[in-house]
């Protein structure tokens, strides 16, 4: 039915978002833990190609933060908008589930 296809739109939508703020904060730990990397190589005084690999991958981390949070924020918005256009359904399940992700997702940088 209609409303089968819409509530399964709203858990798909929902999903992406858990999906996306999980991906995020594996970044964010990744970057740490990289960062905790390089300042012990510094103390080691690890040779120049391991410091400079270090760095590349530090990088390479704080994009990925970036380009999750892009689309964490892009995702985020496109459920808010989906719950506004579906309010008649906000006695169900997914609806209320879709709610709690949404409140539970932090979109500061």
């Amino acid at each position: 039915t209609m409303t089968d296809q819409r509530l399964r739109q709203i858990k798909i939508k929902t999903g992406i978002v858990k999906r996306l703020a999980k991906e995020e904060c594996t970044y964010k730990t990744e970057t740490k833990q990289q960062e905790e990397k390089i300042e012990r190589l510094k103390a080691e005084a690890a040779d120049e190609y391991r410091h400079h690999k270090s760095s590349e991958v530090l990088q390479e981390s704080k994009m990925m933060i970036h380009d999750s949070h892009r689309r964490l924020v892009a995702a985020h918005g496109a459920l808010v908008q989906l719950l506004e256009t579906e309010a008649d359904l906000d006695e169900s399940e997914e609806y209320k589930e879709a709610q709690n992700i949404l409140h539970s997702v932090k979109l500061d940088a």
